[in-house]
């Protein structure tokens, strides 16, 4: 809330990436509006020993690091307002967008790994006297693997191209390829883990890092539903 020349900042921020090496906090705050307002979002620029501003941290199951933020009477001066007041939606949602293509082609490159690692394993692992590769089904899983990494790459270059595109193709440019790679992510790392048996989760085995960051990647700024409900929504001419 406004406080003179000032703000007053009060609230929480839910498993907030990388906070636990972070000098400053990039924090979104409504200073205005109801709560589903596109108009009174604001963004300000905290920094992380500010009086007021505890953080809890923790580690991801992918091996990154999070912080639950709790802000309670954090004074902040007219200068930690970034841009207008009340008028940062639009910024927010193109800066969201953007990062959801640059996970996706992190993604890509998991995926790659993914499949690489198990079309070779499976070159090594024995059956019946011969490498499990030879067996047709398998071969077919792999194909299947292969197939969904070169959609999802696919996707990815579209949703790129469409960054320069007007907000509203932008934005279902990015939820359209964010719901190839949560698909992609389920079925190329549910098949990389089966192919390599239980080994495929021991921490000895990048296979099963990758999984799971391929994992966290599928929930990573909205689930596969969220952005298959907001490209429906988008595609019938509704807010993103």
């Amino acid at each position: 809330k406004k406080d003179g020349a000032g703000y007053v900042l009060n609230g929480h921020k839910a498993v907030v990436i990388g906070a636990p090496y972070a000098t400053h906090l990039i924090v979104t705050a409504r200073t205005g509006g109801g709560q589903r307002d596109a108009e009174g979002v604001s963004v300000f620029i905290v920094p992380k020993g500010a009086k007021g501003v505890t953080t809890r941290d923790y580690p991801t199951v992918d091996g990154f690091r999070a912080s639950e933020v709790t802000f309670e009477n954090v004074a902040l001066g007219a200068d930690a307002l970034i841009g207008s007041e009340g008028a940062a939606l639009p910024l927010v949602e193109k800066v969201i967008d953007e990062a959801i293509v640059a996970t996706c082609a992190e993604a890509c490159g998991v995926f790659r790994r993914l499949h690489e690692g198990t079309l070779e394993y499976t070159k090594q692992r024995k059956q019946f006297g011969q490498p499990i590769s030879q067996f047709q089904v398998l071969q077919h899983r792999m194909v299947d693997m292969f197939i969904q990494l070169e959609q999802s790459i696919s996707m990815t270059y579209m949703a790129d191209i469409k960054l320069a595109d007007s907000d509203h193709e932008r934005a279902k440019g990015a939820s359209a390829a964010k719901v190839q790679i949560g698909k992609a992510a389920k079925f190329i790392g549910q098949n990389a883990i089966q192919l390599h048996g239980g080994m495929g989760m021991t921490d000895e085995m990048a296979i099963g890092h990758y999984f799971k960051r391929a994992t966290m990647i599928e929930s990573a700024f909205g689930s596969t539903d969220h952005h298959l409900a907001r490209y429906e929504g988008l595609s019938l001419g509704k807010a993103a």
